[in-house]
């Protein structure tokens, strides 16, 4: 009589990966902030889509309704929350999107030390050079630092950088520096005929820049919180 032979169980595996996600901080009234979000999206159509997003209630107080009705009026726009922040998870609505712990940004908070020390210069802050142009539908994310592209970036390509990102050749696509907090990003381009461009959160797409800067050697840079592009001289 034959053997009964037990199929095989199979191992079940689990692997780590983190994204990049935008965190949008919704204020009252919410009209309002939403009227903001329709008018970036009508400069620049589906730009948030297939992004992960995280929405931040910290500084609303919305009921589990309110914020059900809030999610709703987000994914009308294409704009699907991955989770909550900043809220309870009590009383919400399990079908809402969870509400995650954990989070972190990449800014590092300076603390004063109690005594003085010389400390030594720090080390030169890591870069990504990119020796071949960046084709369209490319994304290229490196938050550590700056992105050097020796060639050009195409049209609907995108490049995000913690640091400043330089464009040997002509920039057609999105380019987003200095996404942790850092105000002191630049971005420049020999010629500028870029979609949108971003700087610490703080954007200006293609139809916000001049016509004489057009195909011209650009730079952009943060002055307070507007986004000024110049000629690079």
């Amino acid at each position: 009589m034959d053997a009964k032979v037990e199929p095989q169980r199979q191992v079940m595996r689990l692997r780590g990966r983190s994204y990049v996600a935008f965190v949008f901080s919704p204020f009252m009234p919410i009209m309002n902030w939403l009227e903001e979000i329709d008018a970036t999206l009508a400069q620049s159509p589906g730009f948030f889509a297939g992004r992960p997003i995280v929405l931040d209630l910290a500084a609303v107080e919305l009921s589990s309704h309110g914020v059900a009705h809030l999610v709703s009026n987000l994914e009308t726009r294409g704009i699907r929350v991955l989770g909550l922040e900043g809220i309870e998870p009590d009383g919400l609505d399990p079908k809402l999107p969870p509400v995650l712990s954990g989070g972190r940004g990449c800014v590092v908070e300076q603390v004063e030390p109690k005594k003085v020390e010389v400390q030594p210069p720090p080390p030169p802050a890591p870069s990504l050079l990119l020796r071949n142009p960046v084709r369209s539908g490319q994304r290229i994310v490196y938050t550590e630092g700056d992105v050097t592209v020796l060639g050009s970036v195409g049209s609907g390509a995108e490049i995000v950088a913690g640091g400043s990102i330089h464009v040997y050749g002509t920039l057609r696509g999105r380019a987003m520096a200095g996404i942790n907090g850092n105000s002191d990003a630049r971005i420049y381009c020999q010629k500028i005929e870029a979609e949108l461009l971003a700087i610490d959160g703080y954007y200006q797409t293609a139809e916000d820049i001049g016509e004489t800067l057009r195909r011209q050697p650009a730079q952009a840079w943060l002055d307070g919180d507007i986004l000024r592009i110049t000629p690079l001289n």
